[in-house]
């Protein structure tokens, strides 16, 4: 048997999401579970004459959404595996499409209307026949850094090579120039030799590496063998992911060779990042099968088959995100990934803990945990406890500070998207306050005044002209009308405490109170007139959306 022949037979289901990805196609259905196999790609369209379709993926063109759901059950009888259609945002078909593909045993994939079919048979002819070969669906991280490699060679006028932080030759330049035996050894054996690393180590080079982000300066040593070189740290935030070394050859380097290496080692970092942070095709799919059920593009029931859970059991979602901002990360983006992905993976590790069938996904610097199979009644208490577990271990391990909101306890999987909304709610006004846990019991009234001060901004009609007035008169005259008479507010009218909290005399806060009233027009003694108005000063000091007469 020639070595070929022994691929497997298809591509999985799985393997084929993975391949095309959100973007393109979205899981409508997969009654048969993920590891349904693919042996082709075909093409049907409606004025087509019937055909065999064993184990193929159909394209079914021409057609779209409830349209498509005939052709669907017609491929599905000649033999289809997976099954691919057009629905359009508005069809309203896919809960037509996903009952006709439970009917009839047969995947489904909905195709975004502005992916190509072109572009979606290419895609997935490459995975089947990748499967085939028994390749990976790796991505094209190694080629990528082979070629930043050989543009750094060209800027800098050396001989390059990209290692990792066990000094693992990851890439290298192709040279024509003179190599040392340094360079020789280190390619041949994909790491530095070492005996060489010994010298670079006694040479204090290594260390100047781990120690900043300057280029360090090799001079060559003729009688080992050894020329010139320039070297530079990779690094994301303070951790140190590898390096990259240029060698001179019968040239001297470059003028702008120590600039080049600068950004360079940047751009690597990037490269590296990603390489130690990339999770496995399954995993990937795991996250976007997550997503997709948040977003309502996928059933519960084609989740739970995939991960063994009971649909019908109790669920909760909880929501990770950091606490305030790395000034560093903000503007780091390897640092920022890595710090994304750290967190992303301590949630990971500590919710498969809790429940083998646990799920995670990261949506922007969130990173979401759905907890299936709940005990009945019990749910509210695990997931308190497993978001305490892993804020705390976040401090611990990463020294990072991260907040945790708890969803609402759901009777059902279908009804995760309803514990992920709670779990949203929560977490936005986390953000004001000092819980670094919480759940909706814990800040419902913040949720609640929250979400009526949004309502107030977006929506002109609901804005009392007297306190846009008071606004604007504070904005024209730089007065301090407004925060005044919210600490009043605030305090349901106790003078001496608010004068108290804004550190100047009760008479003060009393005449700027009465002018208040006088620039506005507002009658305070209306109960009604002080809440509006409260509410209406508050979501102008929270700083919401642009209102032109709010103060700045």
């Amino acid at each position: 048997m020639e070595p070929h022949e022994a691929a497997t037979g298809g591509a999985s289901l799985r393997q084929l999401m993975v391949a095309l990805g959100t973007p393109v196609a979205d899981l409508v259905a997969a009654p048969d579970g993920l590891d349904v196999e693919v042996n082709d790609v075909v093409i049907l369209d409606p004025d087509d004459e019937p055909d065999s379709y064993a184990g193929d993926f159909v394209l079914i063109i021409g057609s779209r959404g409830r349209a498509a759901a005939r052709l669907v059950k017609d491929a599905a009888r000649r033999g289809a595996s997976v099954v691919a259609v057009k629905v359009g945002d508005r069809d309203g078909a896919v809960a037509d499409l996903r009952a006709a593909a439970t009917d009839a045993r047969v995947a489904v994939l909905a195709v975004r209307p502005e992916a190509r079919w072109d572009q979606l048979d290419s895609l997935a002819r490459r995975a089947v026949t990748d499967a085939k070969a028994a390749s990976p669906l790796d991505g094209d991280d190694a080629n990528d850094l082979f070629s930043l490699a050989q543009t750094i060679a060209a800027l800098t006028g050396g001989s390059v090579s990209i290692e990792d932080s066990a000094n693992r030759v990851l890439a290298y330049s192709r040279s024509d120039d003179e190599v040392d035996e340094l360079r020789r050894l280190s390619i041949l054996g994909r790491e530095g030799p070492a005996d060489y690393l010994a010298m670079l180590r006694e040479w204090g080079v290594l260390d100047r590496l781990n120690a900043g982000d300057d280029v360090v300066h090799v001079e060559e040593r003729p009688e080992l063998g050894v020329r010139r070189r320039l070297a530079i740290g990779i690094r994301a935030d303070s951790e140190l992911l590898g390096s990259i070394w240029v060698q001179e050859g019968a040239n001297r380097l470059t003028d702008q060779a120590e600039g080049a290496l600068l950004g360079a080692a940047r751009v690597a970092a990037l490269h590296l990042v990603r390489r130690k942070t990339e999770t496995t095709s399954g995993l990937r799919l795991q996250e976007e099968l997550l997503h997709s059920v948040f977003e309502n593009r996928v059933d519960a029931a084609t989740l739970a088959s995939h991960i063994g859970a009971d649909p019908a059991k109790q669920a909760v979602v909880a929501v990770f995100a950091p606490h305030g901002t790395d000034q560093r990360a903000e503007t780091d983006r390897p640092a920022r990934e890595l710090h994304s992905a750290a967190i992303s993976n301590l949630v990971s590790v500590h919710a498969a803990a809790y429940r083998r069938t646990a799920l995670t996904t990261a949506i922007g610097s969130h990173v979401y945990v759905l907890l299936p199979d709940l005990p009945t009644g019990s749910g509210d208490a695990l997931a308190l406890s497993l978001a305490r577990e892993i804020v705390a271990a976040a401090r611990k391990r990463l020294g990072r500070r991260v907040r945790a909101a708890v969803g609402s306890v759901v009777d059902q999987l279908g009804a995760v998207v309803e514990s992920r909304h709670t779990a949203d709610r929560v977490m936005n006004v986390m953000a004001r306050g000092a819980n670094d846990v919480a759940t909706m019991a814990d800040v419902r009234a913040e949720v609640l005044v929250s979400e009526t001060l949004s309502l107030i901004e977006g929506n002109p009609h609901l804005r009392d002209p007297r306190v846009t007035s008071l606004i604007a008169y504070d904005l024209d005259h730089g007065s301090v009308l407004v925060p005044s008479l919210v600490a009043y507010l605030d305090l349901l009218g106790d003078v001496r405490a608010a004068a108290r909290d804004l550190h100047i005399h009760p008479n003060t806060l009393r005449h700027r109170i009465k002018r208040a009233v006088a620039v506005s027009g507002l009658d305070l003694a209306d109960p009604r007139q002080c809440l509006f108005a409260h509410l209406q000063l508050l979501a102008a000091a929270n700083g919401q959306p642009a209102d032109p007469a709010r103060p700045g």
